[in-house]
């Protein structure tokens, strides 16, 4: 059954500014943690709003990552995941993931996710929640590594180039 609709457009207005606070605060203290903390109310609504079958596991998986995200980021966990698999980045879910540390993959998977929502869902507010989502991942990873972000934002481009030909 359709989730109602009523008092979505507020919400998602409300955590719009939210995620946008965070961001602006994050990257003015350098403080990743700011970001993705500002974030978790926006995953929680997506997590509540997804229904179908792919929807449904990609906010899940969404929400286990921003968790683990948090964990990395507040027990500083530093893990060059790129080294350990000898790859510079991996296939997720038809996206190429560039590697590093562990702490701006978060973000990335996060990204790649948010990309799937938009992309399969219908209702205009999960894609709402979803390009919130994609946004603020982006800046998760510039505030954990901002040689990551380059060569991520360079991949998106290269993707959206690739489907428009």
């Amino acid at each position: 059954m359709a989730k109602p609709t009523k008092h979505a457009g507020t919400i998602c207005t409300i955590l719009t500014i939210l995620a946008l606070v965070g961001i602006a605060l994050g990257l003015l203290t350098s403080n990743a943690l700011v970001i993705v903390l500002f974030l978790v109310p926006t995953v929680v609504y997506e997590v509540y709003r997804t229904e179908g079958d792919s929807t449904r596991w990609a906010s899940w998986v969404l929400l286990l990552v921003l968790a683990a995200e948090i964990v990395f980021i507040v027990f500083h966990v530093n893990f060059d995941l790129a080294g350990f698999l000898g790859e510079t980045s991996r296939t997720v879910a038809g996206y190429e993931v560039p590697l590093g540390d562990v702490k701006a993959i978060g973000p990335a998977i996060m990204a790649v996710l948010s990309v799937i929502l938009i992309v399969r869902t219908r209702g205009r507010y999960t894609k709402w929640l979803a390009a919130i989502i994609l946004v603020t991942s982006f800046s998760i990873v510039y505030g954990v590594d901002p040689t990551l972000f380059s060569r991520l934002l360079q991949l998106g481009v290269n993707q959206g180039l690739d489907q428009i030909r």
